[in-house]
């Protein structure tokens, strides 16, 4: 019997490849025996993250277009000859039997060489506003996989359409305290823990803003756990001075994302589809900083969402450096953070992944 071969593209951010990897947890625990193959660039987070997590990948030559005018865009048209080429080739020797895209200029190449090839395909879109590669293949993919029910506007007439929420992964939720704690080197376990992100890649301004308060926030015994994101963590360092960084958690990347939710009392970070989906499967409550240049202000639409559901606080990019110490200290009062915790549960999708991996073993005709 032939083998199930399941090619995933997506990537350049986390907030692409880990939908991807929940998907590919589901397919394993439903098909142990599937081969799954990620297809990726090689200098983004994939090319490190998706060997560590034990599946094969290959890498295609290509980037993204940028809107406005750039040396690297002269280049483009270039790279996706070429990737077409990689991608065409690839799937031809791999021989999947379904070809899953999570967005990002990367998978752009792979799925339409596989419609090229008859192979069925399936999109999972995060983003209210869907990307461009989504917006350009959804006529001609099998299936169109989007989060928020909202979205279905940008695909009228379209009946391959459906809402299953955005794929998070179970291990997110499947570990021990006692192991979160040993992970970062706490001796004790800490109280009014903040975690601090800006995604995979960082964010400038909320780093800028906790460089500014972070004495402030450890002299009112908050605690800061803090991925600062590659590029700023020399300067998040140099910043802070020696006393004050010996008291708090500073990473450019964290790999255990889950062993951060699990210790963390408050989650600052931008609104990401991924994220938010990661906050609401395990109820963490948040203070929002959404990403003012993101596609249709998305994310604002995303963190307001949250908020009218009491699940999260939400403060614009602009404002961190003002508001940013009072609006924590509000958080922290009472049984706030309890009752948001609650409400973020309660908008969970937890079957999100399940619910996908289900549709694309149907299409690769072995469910």
């Amino acid at each position: 019997m032939r083998p199930t071969k399941i090619i995933f593209a997506g990537g350049g951010t986390g907030g692409h490849l880990f939908p991807a990897l929940a998907i590919a947890e589901e397919i394993k625990l439903l098909k142990s025996d599937a081969e799954i193959l990620f297809v990726g660039t090689k200098n983004k987070i994939e090319a490190r993250v998706v060997p560590e997590r034990g599946y094969m990948f290959k890498p295609i030559w290509i980037s993204g277009f940028r809107r406005k005018f750039t040396p690297g865009n002269l280049l483009f048209p270039v790279k996706l000859i070429v990737a077409m080429i990689q991608a065409m080739r690839i799937v031809k020797k791999f021989r999947p039997m379904v070809v899953i895209g999570t967005g990002g200029y990367v998978s752009g190449p792979v799925l339409y060489a596989a419609t090229l090839g008859g192979v069925p395909t399936l999109i999972q879109e995060q983003n209210s506003y869907p990307g461009a590669t989504t917006r350009f293949l959804a006529k001609r993919v099998n299936e169109v996989h989007l989060t928020f029910e909202q979205s279905r506007k940008y695909f009228s007439g379209l009946g391959n359409i459906f809402v299953s929420g955005n794929p998070t992964r179970r291990s997110l939720a499947a570990v021990s305290r006692a192991d979160a704690l040993r992970y970062f080197g706490f001796s004790e376990d800490p109280r009014n823990l903040i975690l601090v992100f800006g995604g995979s890649l960082g964010a400038r301004s909320i780093n800028a803003a906790f460089i500014r308060y972070a004495g402030d926030l450890v002299g009112k015994n908050f605690q800061l756990l803090w991925q600062t994101g590659a590029e700023d963590f020399e300067n998040v360092k140099q910043s802070l001075g020696e006393p004050l960084r010996s008291r708090i958690k500073i990473y450019p990347f964290i790999d255990r994302m889950d062993y951060a939710y699990a210790i963390s009392d408050l989650v600052v970070c931008r609104a990401g589809a991924t994220t938010i989906a990661e906050l609401t499967l395990l109820g963490k409550p948040a203070l929002l900083v959404p990403y003012p240049f993101a596609a249709a202000d998305h994310q604002t639409e995303n963190a307001r969402s949250m908020a009218a559901d009491g699940a999260a606080e939400v403060i614009p990019d602009q404002e961190l450096q003002d508001g940013l110490v009072e609006k924590i200290i509000l958080m922290f009062q009472s049984d706030r953070l309890r009752r948001m915790s609650e409400s973020s549960r309660a908008l969970a999708r937890p079957d999100a992944a399940r619910d996908i991996a289900v549709r694309a073993l149907r299409l690769a005709g072995v469910s």
